[in-house]
């Protein structure tokens, strides 16, 4: 994809009743309300899903204990501002904790305050699998002491989908590390190609919520 600069770059996953969840979290339904198609004045619906949504933003209070923030209690600038995608190559064996990248895989270093990880694990935004490439722990270290204080992924999480203690998350919470999941990353070059960057993710102010739903853009600089 050659955007020129200032083009915009939709990298949020479309959100209908067909996008996949987390098996056993709330999927997208609309209800209609009014319909001006039925004659009424206006349409008016309501929805209800999870907020762990496409893509979303986690706010350390997902993994973590209070004092842990919520996702109102956030760093705005956290989600706007320049940013690296970089590739992150698949392990070559399926280890006990699943497809779980390190730094080794990672076609690229860091500039910014905020990087994407393009696993290209999760092609198909409505079809659940749970083999997608995770973070390691010690990945999650080697980026905060680059700097990086935003991880975003194209996968549904940083953790495999098996773990229950979620060592990943753990790692972020710990070093104040922030998290977005569920992006959309195919066709965006690359920053080791040449490709600089600026993210627009910002969460819902929802008070308490342990998440966001996100329109996650990338405009080119």
């Amino acid at each position: 994809m050659n955007a020129t600069p200032g083009h915009l770059v939709d990298i949020s996953p479309l959100i209908s009743p067909r996008l996949a969840v987390w098996p056993g979290d709330t999927g997208f339904t609309r209800e209609v309300l009014l319909d001006t198609a039925r004659g009424d004045n206006i349409t008016l619906g309501t929805t209800r899903a999870t907020v762990h949504l496409g893509s979303h933003a986690d706010a350390p209070r997902h993994y973590g204990k209070p004092p842990a923030r919520t996702i109102e209690q956030q760093p705005l600038d956290l989600y706007v501002g320049p940013c690296d995608v970089l590739d992150l190559a698949r392990p070559a064996a399926r280890g006990p904790d699943g497809w779980r990248a390190g730094l080794d895989l990672l076609r690229g270093r860091p500039a910014t305050p905020r990087v994407l990880l393009r696993t290209s694990s999760y092609p198909d935004p409505e079809v659940w699998h749970d083999d997608f490439t995770s973070l390691a722990p010690e990945l999650i270290d080697a980026l905060a002491d680059a700097g990086v204080r935003l991880v975003c992924v194209d996968a549904p999480s940083v953790d495999d989908a098996n773990s229950k203690s979620l060592p990943t998350h753990a790692r972020c919470l710990a070093r104040d590390v922030s998290i977005i999941e569920g992006l959309r990353l195919e066709g965006v070059q690359s920053t080791a190609d040449g490709a600089r960057w600026e993210l627009i993710a910002l969460p819902l102010k929802l008070e308490g919520s342990d998440g966001s739903p996100v329109r996650a853009v990338l405009r080119r600089l």
